[in-house]
């Protein structure tokens, strides 16, 4: 079955920098659009940045732009986010998703989920 696991949150303090990773199992990695998504407490999931299958074209949220990049790697069906200057308002849980359009990346129309990783931010 496909998986998506989620790893490296953590508690960090403002300022700080975290990478956050995603290994995919049991699909076929390259054909499908990643993305990362969080949701704080009493907030809806937001869209934080989505990264074309080939890896040529991304998106962010507004709230992350130039702090936040997405990459990924094909050949070891992996994604990443790198998250520099960290504010108390990243803190959320973190999901990876996996979806098929890149123009339609709202959260119901994402495949396939990870179980989430926390990232705390103290100011």
């Amino acid at each position: 079955q496909v998986q998506l696991v989620e790893s490296g949150g953590g508690v960090v303090q403002a300022g700080d920098s975290l990478r956050l990773s995603c290994t995919a199992s049991g699909l076929t990695f390259g054909i499908y659009i990643m993305a990362w998504y969080r949701q704080s407490t009493g907030k809806e999931r937001e869209m934080v940045a989505a990264i074309s299958t080939l890896g040529s074209n991304s998106k962010y949220g507004d709230a992350v732009k130039g702090r936040f990049t997405i990459s990924r790697d094909n050949s070891k069906n992996m994604v990443w986010l790198q998250m520099n200057n960290l504010k108390p308002e990243d803190t959320a849980d973190y999901y990876c998703a996996a979806g098929g359009h890149f123009g339609r990346l709202a959260p119901q129309n994402m495949d396939y989920w990870g179980k989430g990783t926390q990232v705390t931010v103290s100011s």
